[in-house]
């Protein structure tokens, strides 16, 4: 009978060892108080804890944590009452702290996230509240972060997850967005019209610098080319010149290409030529000649 007992004590000993062999998982703390008071914190590993003295007063997840809180009514400083909902991403530091630094942790992160925002808020017109999500971001989890480090809680981040505006302001700030995308259209249309009208006031002036150039250049070879006639002629009758000289021609000859050229000018417009007296006897000569032949034409008919 004694046996049994033994073995009875034996087995209810093990059973009590066994029940208070604790394993602390991964990312994950123990908070255990001894006799009512705090002991100690147990990290990731094996604990034992002594029956009815010790006690795991709270189990602790050091993951980060993410918290969606409803929407909540601000009041912007020109008076528009929106909802707005936060996202609040944190993780515990101090378990210790969590713990023992405030009842229900959530919910004081919760109503300090709500003062918070409409503390902000309250300083914002609609545009900038719509327009500053980063800067609100920013400046509610600074203030998070101090509040909550007497908590062991550390904030990430926040974020506005959703503002929405009274229904008559969102169909206001439709039209607006719609008359503003129309102006830009009309802006877009007006340059493309400018710009069209430029490149063809461009293509307008370089064609007719072209043209200009063109009537340029042909006026200049054209008159190149009258220079080049004249420099020939001129060439032409030096050289003629040239050769008479050194051709040494009589006085006779002389008188002859001076009729000539006297035949030349008898040719133009002029009404009065005036003949010097040496070449008087040769011009009579001529035009003797020159009756004779035609008076003896007809008479060959």
């Amino acid at each position: 009978m004694k046996i049994y007992i033994i073995i009875a004590i034996i087995v209810l000993l093990l059973i009590a060892v066994i029940r208070n062999i604790k394993v602390v998982p991964q990312a994950h703390a123990f908070v255990v108080e001894r006799l009512g008071a705090y002991y100690k914190t147990w990290g990731t590993g094996l604990h034992m804890k002594i029956p009815f003295i010790d006690r795991i007063s709270k189990k602790v997840s050091l993951k980060e944590q993410v918290v969606d809180f409803p929407p909540q009514p601000v009041i912007t400083r020109d008076n528009v009452t929106m909802q707005i909902d936060t996202v609040v991403y944190f993780e515990i530091t101090d378990p210790k702290l969590y713990t023992y630094g405030v009842e229900r942790p959530l919910s004081a992160i919760e109503n300090l996230t709500a003062t918070t925002l409409r503390n902000i808020i309250g300083d914002l017109e609609l545009d900038s509240t719509l327009t500053s999500r980063d800067t609100i971001n920013d400046k509610i989890r600074i203030i998070l972060d101090e509040a909550t480090d007497a908590w062991g809680i550390r904030v990430i981040r926040v974020e506005l997850k959703n503002i929405l505006p009274p229904r008559e302001i969102q169909d206001a700030m439709e039209k607006q967005m719609k008359a503003e995308r129309e102006r830009r259209a009309r802006i877009l249309d007006a340059e493309g019209e400018k710009r069209s009208q430029i490149l063809v006031a461009e293509g307008l002036k370089e064609s007719a610098i072209l043209k200009a150039d063109a009537v340029k250049e042909s006026k200049i070879r054209e008159a190149e080319g009258e220079a080049q006639a004249i420099r020939a002629v001129q060439q032409a009758h030096a050289d003629a010149l040239k050769m008479l000289n050194e051709a040494a021609p009589s006085d006779k000859v002389i008188a002859l290409k001076s009729l000539e050229s006297l035949e030349k000018v008898a040719e133009g417009k002029a009404t009065k030529i005036f003949i010097p007296s040496e070449l008087q006897g040769l011009a009579t000569m001529a035009t003797t000649v020159k009756d004779v032949f035609a008076t003896d034409t007809p008479n060959a008919e």
